[in-house]
């Protein structure tokens, strides 16, 4: 028969052993209170919801949500300094090989026994040469045709004139160092180098020519020539830069735009000197 001891072992959990673990136990347990505390569901989603983990994620969504902002800024960061490297390179490229082709630069250069020739050229573009020839043959046409073309063709070269003269003086464009300064009949503006005004007046001309005078068509390919020329001997005698040249065409290429736009008919030049007198 069992005696009083066992049962009450039996009763509170199985051996003696355990029975004596079991209030240690009990006393490690949190107060009720806490436990309360972690068992509530609504305390436990708040403490998940305000843990570092969860709001680096919710920072992370937040950004992404509202349209990739560090992207765009890495974006605005990059645009201007890759425009600043392209610049920087083709400006670099233009250097480099405005000097490798001014081969007339001077006479100890490798092609400095065509540097006659290309000064030639040279002045064949200059501005006087053009403004000159233009009002000799306003005042020796006898048609009416004839003098609004060579009218026109003045105020053409006029306009170049000032059009070049801005650009050089708000750009400011120094020269090449291998350029000799022995040009013909240079003016204050002429020690810039952006635009080459040879191009443009060359490119201007070259239109003109073509569209109001009627040029049998080895003429006109001679035309064509010059143009390329002038502009070639620019960079060869080491007056301009590659750029200065070819912005110094498209520049010309427009004005002859210009020109159209503004023509002067005799009648109507009278009519603008009456109203003046």
């Amino acid at each position: 028969m069992p005696s009083p001891k066992a049962k009450n072992a039996g009763r509170s959990g199985g051996s003696p052993v355990l029975g004596g673990l079991a209030k240690p136990l009990n006393r490690s347990s949190p107060p009720q209170h806490l436990q309360r505390q972690g068992s509530d569901p609504t305390t436990a989603r708040l403490r998940a919801s305000e843990s570092p983990t969860r709001r680096r994620g919710s920072n992370s969504s937040t950004g992404s949500a509202s349209g990739q902002g560090p992207s765009e800024e890495d974006g605005i960061r990059l645009n201007p300094s890759l425009i600043r490297v392209s610049l920087s390179s083709l400006l670099a490229i233009d250097l480099w090989l405005s000097k490798r082709l001014g081969v007339c630069a001077c006479e100890d250069s490798s092609c400095g026994s065509v540097r006659p020739l290309m000064k030639l050229l040279e002045v064949s573009g200059h501005g006087i040469p053009w403004l000159v020839g233009a009002a000799y043959c306003l005042y020796k046409s006898d048609s009416a045709a004839g003098q609004e073309v060579m009218l026109n063709l003045l105020m053409g070269l006029l306009l170049d004139l000032i059009l070049v003269g801005f650009v050089k003086a708000v750009v400011r464009r120094r020269r090449p160092a291998h350029n000799q300064m022995d040009m013909f009949a240079t003016f204050s503006v002429d020690r810039y180098s952006f635009p080459s005004g040879h191009a443009t007046r060359a490119a201007m001309c070259g239109r003109f020519l073509l569209a109001h005078l009627v040029l049998a068509p080895p003429l006109r390919v001679l035309v064509v020539l010059w143009v390329g020329l002038v502009g070639l001997s620019r960079v060869l005698l080491g007056r301009h830069n590659v750029t200065d040249v070819l912005f110094g065409f498209w520049m010309g290429y427009c004005q002859y735009n210009l020109v159209e736009m503004m023509w002067l008919s005799p009648q109507t030049l009278q009519g603008l000197l009456g109203q003046l007198a």
